[in-house]
């Protein structure tokens, strides 16, 4: 991003944490249900702000409650400015972030909040044009308030403390006393269109309007679950139970020759069923040729998609400089050690952008046949791939989890598979082919289901 840009969008927005943001709405949506309101709509807006002002001419800043810099980089991306909100009332944290952006090369900058479902670009970009001829703009609320608040820097110095100061925050005169301000200060101003917030439960109407192009998806954009099978009879059907979301999506069996009822049962489930040798690269690469969806997602088959990952997946896949991703992972056993594995990935994921085949690795289409799909090696093709892409672009991990099974871990013991994992990562590194490396894992880890 550049040094310098003369407009500064600033997005006001909570991390969207169960039980703390969107509270009014948590008896009627729950603590996760608000949480996810609060994630959507915010996505949203920097979906908006994203594809429609070019980076060149803007700087976005992302102002936040709760969470941190890190958490909120994992969430939004890597490529805006975080900071924290701050103390004092919504009034303080505002009039601190115009401060903070004027003491930069800033010209012109605008506030928006994240609980209007119907902001568009052409608003936003009309409230800077406004400034480049008006010390003000505002965009007013139904309820009495303003969903956005845009300032010249020329205006700043004298304004900025009247303007948010005595203003009865939360109350129907919200944007009468700071018009009533603004008229005392000389300002020249203009309102924009009045639009809606969503703040209770009668608003929720307003976010089913808009909420099918949140994301800013289209119907071409379609999702191929990719799950290669053998002998997956016992878990496979959990599993496609919670490979629902959007219309546009297909799910892809890739069966390796199992000899109980798989290809059948996933037949049954509505899948599309193929068949091949066994070899996990050689399936995904062959239900990547079979699918038809511009997204892929290659899922384990003991392993279950979050709720809405359809949605998060499409989101991610929109943010600049992302080429592919991966959720978190969650063992579903509270066995001793467990949760050891898990801080171990997570952390690996996180950090060093290294997600694994359990973890629900997604990518576009024509990215993963530009790579060449999976190496066809009988270990660590996953490794190799999420290596190959890192030198493409962004890997993304996105907060939600998905849950897999035990049940390596129960027929190896828990540090046991971790062990042989790191022993073979650092092998690989060494030179060693991944041929080698298979015969060596059999011969100590036996068959694990894996």
């Amino acid at each position: 991003m550049p040094a310098f840009n003369p407009d500064r969008l600033i997005v006001f927005t909570r991390f969207p944490e169960p039980g703390q943001t969107k509270t009014r709405l948590i008896p009627a949506l729950g603590g996760q249900g608000a949480a996810a309101l609060q994630r959507q709509m915010t996505e949203h807006l920097i979906s908006t702000a994203v594809k429609t002002i070019q980076p060149r001419e803007m700087t976005l800043e992302v102002r936040h409650e709760g969470g941190n810099a890190a958490l909120m980089r994992s969430w939004l991306g890597g490529q805006f400015i975080y900071r924290a909100q701050g103390s004092g009332d919504i009034g303080r944290r505002m009039a601190r972030a115009f401060e903070e952006a004027f003491q930069t090369e800033t010209e012109r900058a605008v506030i928006v909040g994240s609980d209007i479902p119907g902001i568009s670009a052409e608003i936003i970009r009309h409230a800077f044009e406004e400034l480049k001829k008006r010390d003000l703009v505002l965009g007013p609320a139904k309820d009495g308030g303003y969903y956005l608040i845009g300032m010249q820097r020329a205006a700043s110095l004298e304004a900025i403390p009247r303007l948010f100061s005595d203003i009865k925050w939360g109350s129907r005169e919200v944007i009468f006393q700071t018009l009533k301000a603004a008229k005392s200060l000389g300002l020249r101003f203009v309102l924009l269109e009045k639009l809606e917030d969503i703040d209770r439960l009668e608003d929720l109407h307003i976010w089913e309007k808009v909420k099918d192009t949140a994301t800013g998806l289209t119907e071409a954009e379609k999702i191929s679950i990719i799950i290669p099978t053998l002998n997956e009879e016992a878990i496979l059907a959990q599993t496609l139970a919670h490979c629902k979301g959007l219309d546009q999506l297909e799910v892809v069996v890739v069966d390796g020759g199992s000899q109980d009822d798989t290809a059948q049962l996933a037949a049954a489930l509505g899948a599309k069923v193929i068949h091949t040798k066994p070899g996990k690269a050689g399936q995904m690469n062959a239900g990547a040729s079979a699918a038809s969806g511009e997204v892929l997602v290659f899922l384990h088959a003991d392993t279950r998609l979050p709720q809405n990952f359809s949605r998060r997946i499409l989101a991610a896949l929109e943010q600049n400089g992302v080429v592919a991703g991966a959720f978190r992972l969650h063992i579903d056993s509270h066995a001793p050690g467990i949760r050891f594995i898990e801080r171990v990935a997570n952390w690996r994921s996180r950090y060093l952008k290294m997600p694994y085949g359990d973890q629900a690795l997604f990518m576009k289409k024509a990215l993963f046949q530009k790579v060449g799909g999976f190496a066809q090696v009988p270990i660590m093709e996953d490794f190799i791939l999420v290596r190959r892409l890192k030198h493409l672009g962004k890997i993304i991990i996105l907060p939600e989890f998905v849950i897999t099974s035990p049940r390596r871990w129960i027929h190896l013991g828990v540090l046991r598979p971790w062990l042989i994992n790191q022993l073979i990562v650092i092998a690989y590194y060494l030179g060693i082919s991944p041929d080698r490396l298979s015969r060596w894992y059999r011969r100590k880890a036996g068959k694990s289901g894996d």
